[in-house]
């Protein structure tokens, strides 16, 4: 199937549009548009469930939709971290720690990846699954000011989340998607 027949799929449509409301979260950032981004996040989170469950329930899963999905984590993971220092500096400043965990967390298993494989890899493991929700969740709880804890947890799911991504990495002999855990990931290996 080419690239535009797997790119016109309904999941694949759905993440693209994911990657595609970053540049209109940094606008509200800019503008400081507070409640609008918090939207545009919330919205992106829904659209990161919303078409996984779509590929899986139409068996629409392709390749190019794991790559997506990965992508547009990376992508709004992104924006959040740069939009939460423009947005509020001050709560960023006081929970720093934290923050630079959960951003960590994220990046560096994407560039052990990068390095190991040349490309992003999108494992969808269990772990980064929960980490997501709760970093979502906590994200939101945190910079809406309704309480702190659930950003902490979300930080120490990401950093156990992040480390199984670097060590599927590291027991994988070549770039495989969809490796829902280390175990997983042994099996793989044989």
């Amino acid at each position: 199937m080419s690239f535009k027949q797997d790119m016109l799929k309904l999941p694949n449509l759905i993440s693209a549009i994911r990657i595609l409301i970053a540049p209109l979260m940094f606008v509200f950032a800019f503008r400081q548009m507070e409640t609008w981004f918090l939207g545009a996040l919330i919205f992106s989170g829904l659209t990161d469930v919303l078409d996984g469950f779509l590929a899986r329930k139409l068996d629409l899963i392709t390749p190019l939709g794991a790559h997506l999905d990965s992508w547009g984590d990376f992508t709004i993971f992104g924006t959040m971290a740069i939009c939460a220092w423009i947005l509020w500096p001050e709560i960023t400043q006081r929970e720093l720690l934290y923050y630079a965990l959960i951003v960590f967390s994220f990046l560096l298993p994407t560039l052990v990846g990068l390095v190991k494989f040349g490309k992003l890899t999108g494992y969808h493991t269990w772990s980064v699954k929960i980490a997501v929700f709760v970093t979502f969740v906590g994200y939101i709880a945190l910079y809406a000011e309704l309480a702190a804890w659930p950003f902490m947890l979300a930080a120490v799911l990401a950093v156990i989340a992040g480390i199984e991504e670097i060590l599927i990495t590291f027991a994988l002999r070549e770039e495989r998607t969809d490796v829902r855990s280390i175990f997983a990931a042994l099996r793989h290996r044989g």
